[in-house]
């Protein structure tokens, strides 16, 4: 850990910039897709389709716990490079303290919350009868995750603003693999089922957060936690510090929230026309789509503070030039996706689900349709991670409810009556392309910017 990259986000060239946060932000997100999809087919494969159908079920906790942890990690994030890049250190540091002292509190009422409503949580996400008793088994202990997930998330940020994205990628390989060992060590030598996919998980995302705290004790170099005042004057300050750093992120938050909404009513749309075998084969592109996101987000957060530093000092030069890179990024991003998707089907379908059941053959004919998303993803999340990062927080909340939900949840409901089964997979494309349009009507780069971050 004591190795450090030597990042100047003031001065140095934007490409070699990008690179150094880029490429270590990517594999670490990486290694959290590859996560992803060994245990969708550890599951799938170790304990059965309904068994994925039922992970489906309860993914949208995930989604509103990465929401809270990007609210407040994109949040801090941003208002500490501003301050950072002004030579306020002092303010950079308490912000981002706040940050995760919140993320964590917000956790754990999270996790109490679904452990005590376990059922009444699964039925809301979209679960039947059939799948009730594994979705809540597997819930149970996802329910102690929520508040060390939220914490390792803000404080990710951290590390990575501190210039130590590599010290971020080790943390975050290692707890991949150590999930991935977990997995295959509860669901096959020991028989634990389900329930031993969310317990190996709990641990490693637990335990992750342990390098995480030493690294900002003992190692860091301008970014540390700060010791918060408990006077009421502090705490009115802390208030307000956190209501900007949510304005700012909230995006973040509406965005992990729009997938979960899109699942749950993926859910409730695919079980109607196609049962639970349905809910299987959207529940593979489900455990798909994290990979563009995570690509999409890996670049969001390398080029976030190089963009709010350029804004915190009013280079608009600098600015657009990120701007560019990331876009560019996001094209290759999201067009590699979706050619994989469209000419991988048969090979993705069965690496989470028997060649032989019903779910296999709904999933190789729907993943083509539904890769078309993965480029109109991409390129959405880097331009509303643009709007975030130089604090046009209205502006990022309004696209992000579009593609979310303005968009999504009608197309969802409409284009299977219109078209039959393929408008279930083409829901998602059409609302992320019109989206897409909509912010490139907008032309984002066209006006001077100031920063207006609060004291």
């Amino acid at each position: 850990m004591s190795q450090r990259d030597k990042i100047d986000f003031s001065s140095a060239p934007i490409p070699e910039l990008f690179r150094k946060m880029f490429l270590p932000t990517l594999i670490g997100m990486v290694s959290m897709v590859v996560l992803n999809i060994t245990d969708g087919a550890f599951v799938g494969h170790g304990v059965g389709s309904d068994a994925l159908a039922a992970v489906n079920i309860v993914a949208p906790i995930f989604m509103l716990t990465g929401g809270l942890g990007l609210m407040f990690g994109i949040g801090s994030n941003v208002v500490a490079s501003i301050h950072l890049s002004q030579g306020n250190v002092k303010a950079a540091n308490i912000n981002l303290t706040q940050g995760v002292i919140a993320g964590f509190t917000i956790g754990i009422v999270v996790g109490l919350s679904c452990f005590i409503f376990q059922e009444d949580v699964c039925r809301l996400f979209g679960c039947n009868d059939k799948l009730l008793p594994q979705a809540c088994s597997y819930l149970k202990w996802i329910c102690f995750l929520c508040p060390f997930n939220l914490f390792g998330m803000v404080s990710m940020f951290m590390v990575r603003l501190d210039g130590s994205p590599r010290v971020a990628m080790i943390i975050n390989c290692s707890m991949a693999l150590l999930n991935i060992v977990l997995d295959y060590l509860f669901i096959f030598p020991m028989q634990m089922g389900l329930e031993g996919a969310a317990i190996a998980t709990t641990i490693a995302f637990t335990l992750g957060n342990i390098p995480v705290w030493i690294y900002l004790l003992r190692y860091s170099q301008k970014i540390h936690f700060y010791r918060l005042k408990l006077s009421t004057k502090s705490l009115q300050l802390t208030l307000r510090n956190l209501g900007y750093q949510m304005k700012i992120g909230f995006s973040g938050l509406i965005g992990e929230l729009a997938i979960a909404t899109i699942m749950i009513v993926g859910n409730y749309v695919f079980i109607h026309y196609l049962g639970e075998d349905g809910v299987a084969a959207y529940s593979v592109c489900c455990y798909c789509t994290p990979i563009v996101f995570m690509m999409g987000n890996a670049i969001v957060q390398s080029v976030q503070p190089i963009i709010s530093f350029a804004y915190g000092v009013n280079n608009n030069e600098r600015l657009r030039k990120a701007l560019n890179i990331a876009l560019r990024a996001a094209l290759i991003t999201g067009l590699g996706g979706t050619l994989i998707l469209w000419f991988g089907a048969k090979y993705i379908s069965a690496t989470f689900l028997n060649t032989g059941c019903h779910a296999y053959q709904l999933c190789i004919e729907g993943m083509p349709y539904f890769s078309i998303s993965f480029l109109f993803i991409a390129l959405n999340l880097v331009l509303i991670g643009y709007f975030q990062s130089i604090e046009q927080a209205r502006k990022a909340t309004l696209f992000t409810l579009l593609r979310g939900f303005i968009f999504s949840i009608p197309a969802f409901i409409l284009f299977p009556m219109l078209i039959g089964i393929p408008g279930l997979w083409l829901a998602l494309p059409a609302a992320e392309a019109l989206t897409t349009l909509l912010i490139i009507i907008y032309k984002p780069t066209k006006n001077n910017l100031t920063a207006k971050t609060i004291k």
